[in-house]
């Protein structure tokens, strides 16, 4: 057997067998990857505030990283506040939402002349007969509760993390067959950390512009739970691709739901589409420029790989993990090949 094919058998049951356990213990490993990447954020704004000019080299290092986790913590507050506070009040406005949309679909009906046709009230009956806004967001926001109490879990190991990662340096000495495979595993770990500690750190900030952004437009447009649905844009900033079109549409519903008008619930779309666009082909790139280096075929198969194994977690982690895959990839011979394809230049 040809061994280059032979490798490929084995990397191919090695990478099944992996992705089977993944998913399998997705309950365990899911909060782990989070807390890593909540301490990737930390990590990374407290460069960014170590860059500011002038007052940045002045500030001690104790003080950086105190600015650094209040800022989450405070941000990862507000986040579940704001879910929790509007969780009573969208169950209860959602049976005047059911008759806004029957109100909506009625007028669209009247538009293009279907009403007439007698298989169109039935439809329309059969229809939302089987569809209760009530019991979908009801049951939507109880996933979001049990989200929410996955933050606590999170912070709690994102907190060990951060006291572990003083003796990492100690840890990977000890395990090394040398001084020169420690310092290959050092680089690696540094090489992982600049990039996916960037892009996580820039991709906050620039989610919270999003939804700041965002909800100034819908709070002048007159929108309910403004606030809730701007960290939901916030939150699916980290989501490529996909993330960007649900900010717009999600939204979109909501105000078909609020107000049943074709006009203003285009004009809010159109407005928040305004915005996305700036910000990802503008403001992105700019800032970003190409930290991860991922081929964009590459990030949307890792997309739908890791949401096929993590469901909406994997969305959100699906990124920041390829990039560490990627890396880790470039290291080793038998596996530089699959970095260079998932790379976006050619060289990972």
């Amino acid at each position: 057997m040809d061994h280059r094919f032979q490798t490929f058998v084995y990397g191919t049951a090695i990478a099944l067998m992996i992705g089977w356990v993944f998913y399998i213990g997705r309950d365990v490993f899911v909060p782990i990857m989070f807390s890593v990447f909540v301490v990737y954020v930390i990590l990374g704004i407290a460069r960014l505030i170590r860059s500011i000019p002038v007052v940045g080299a002045r500030l001690p290092q104790w003080v950086i990283s105190l600015l650094s986790v209040f800022i989450i913590a405070f941000g990862l507050c507000m986040v579940v506040y704001t879910l929790i506070a509007n969780k009573d009040s969208v169950i209860a406005q959602a049976p005047r939402y059911q008759e806004s949309l029957l109100a909506a679909v009625q007028k669209v009906a009247v538009w293009l002349r279907f009403e007439s046709e007698p298989t169109w009230t039935t439809l329309r009956r059969d229809l939302f007969a089987q569809v209760s806004i009530q019991r979908i967001v009801s049951s939507t926001l109880s996933s979001v509760s049990s989200l929410v109490a996955s933050v606590v879990v999170v912070a709690l190991y994102a907190c060990f993390l951060l006291v572990e990662r003083g003796h990492l340096e100690a840890k990977i000495n000890a395990i090394a067959q040398s001084p020169q495979h420690a310092q290959r595993i050092k680089q690696v770990i540094a090489d992982i950390n600049a990039r996916v500690g960037a892009y996580l750190a820039l991709k906050t900030l620039l989610g919270v512009l999003l939804g700041a952004l965002s909800w100034v437009i819908m709070r002048v447009m007159g929108l309910e739970f403004a606030p809730f649905w701007a960290v939901v844009i916030a939150l699916l900033n980290y989501v490529p691709y996909i993330g960007s079109v649900l900010s717009v549409l999600l939204p979109g519903a909501m105000a078909m739901a609020q107000f049943g008008d074709a006009n203003h619930v285009l004009s809010i779309m159109l407005w928040l589409t305004v915005v996305q666009f700036a910000i990802g082909n503008f403001l992105d790139p700019y800032i970003m420029g190409n930290s991860l280096n991922l081929s964009p075929f590459a990030i949307l198969v890792s997309l739908a790989v890791w949401v096929a194994l993590w469901g909406v977690s994997g969305a959100f982690l699906a990124v920041p993990i390829t990039a560490m895959l990627t890396i880790i990839f470039s290291e080793f011979p038998g596996t530089r090949p699959v970095a260079v394809l998932l790379s976006q230049s050619g060289k990972p």
